[in-house]
């Protein structure tokens, strides 16, 4: 199990190295100039100059990288070149909101996805089996800013029962966690229900039934402790889908996360930030998929770590 976890700590961090490599390679080649956007439209050639000399922007490409991850080594993000703030602090900042957005778009897709689930299985192949069937596929195939608009519409702009957008009260959070949780549902149903229809076959479940137990008690008691091992193994995972998502979620409902503040970088061409929240965020898919390969044999049995 050690071996196996420093293999998987290696991985992460050639991954991490490679993730940084591209973004930095792909920053590099964008037609946009960060000087440029700095000095404004009417500065002059000689000023634009002096700003990428400060920069560094002037130096050549392996130069640059190289200097980002020494100070990347020792924990700078660096500085963002229009709001003169580090990195660092930005993000910090912003982490506490987009954190409490994964955790409640979490929770939806749980209660969605496993509730759709469990249905679609103790009817598997009926007509309600098939609608929820295509029901989760429609809601993985959804593109984010198409359910966040129309439950703006539906939910804020017609029946007034959410705010539009912000952050700071329970009705802030409920939309923009519906909205990542809806995306998730899909997943979770299909895997509910392919592992309870499995459970459901196993003997000590007819066992159970042959002694007169009552279906719910079946249910309960000995169904859905053992169908839902498999789901809870595979939350970790889901934090790189919300990482992916998060950017255009909190851009639809203003919330003032790390989405939110990338997408606000990349408009203006701010580099550091990009760099900050692309590594952030890569750190977090990583460390979940670490977390969902580390905790998956110790909350379901039937994986094993070779």
């Amino acid at each position: 199990m050690s071996i196996h976890l420093l293999k998987r700590i290696v991985e992460s961090l050639l991954i991490l190295l490679g993730i940084s490599i591209v973004t930095f390679l792909l920053l590099y080649l964008l037609p946009a100039d960060p000087a440029r956007q700095i000095a404004g439209r009417s500065a002059t050639a000689q000023t634009v100059e002096n700003i990428r000399e400060q920069l560094g922007l002037n130096l050549p490409l392996y130069q640059q990288y190289w200097n980002y991850l020494t100070n990347l080594l020792q924990g700078d993000l660096g500085r963002s070149y229009l709001q003169k703030t580090e990195v660092s602090e930005l993000i910090a900042a912003r982490l506490p909101a987009t954190l409490l957005l994964m955790a409640g778009a979490i929770v939806c897709e749980l209660i969605i996805g496993l509730a759709l689930g469990v249905i679609s299985a103790l009817w598997r192949n009926s007509r309600t089996d098939r609608v929820l069937t295509v029901v989760s596929f429609t809601s993985v195939s959804a593109p984010q800013f198409v359910i966040g608009i129309l439950l703006l519409y539906v939910f804020a702009v017609k029946l007034h029962w959410a705010p539009i957008g912000g952050y700071g009260t329970f009705a802030h959070l409920v939309l923009p966690a519906l909205t990542l949780g809806i995306l998730g549902a899909g997943w979770y149903a299909r895997m509910m229900r392919s592992s309870m229809i499995d459970v459901l076959e196993k003997d000590y479940v007819r066992t159970a039934r042959s002694k007169g137990l009552s279906g719910s008690r079946i249910l309960f008691r000995h169904v859905m402790p053992n169908a839902i091992l498999p789901i809870i193994a595979m939350i970790g995972i889901d934090i790189g889908m919300f990482m992916s998502g998060i950017v255009v979620v909190e851009s639809v409902f203003s919330w003032p996360g790390i989405g939110q503040l990338a997408w606000q970088a990349i408009q203006r061409v701010d580099i550091p930030i990009i760099m900050g929240v692309t590594l952030v965020s890569a750190c977090a898919i990583v460390i979940g998929n670490l977390l969902a390969d580390l905790v998956a044999p110790l909350v379901d049995p039937r994986i094993r770590v070779r």
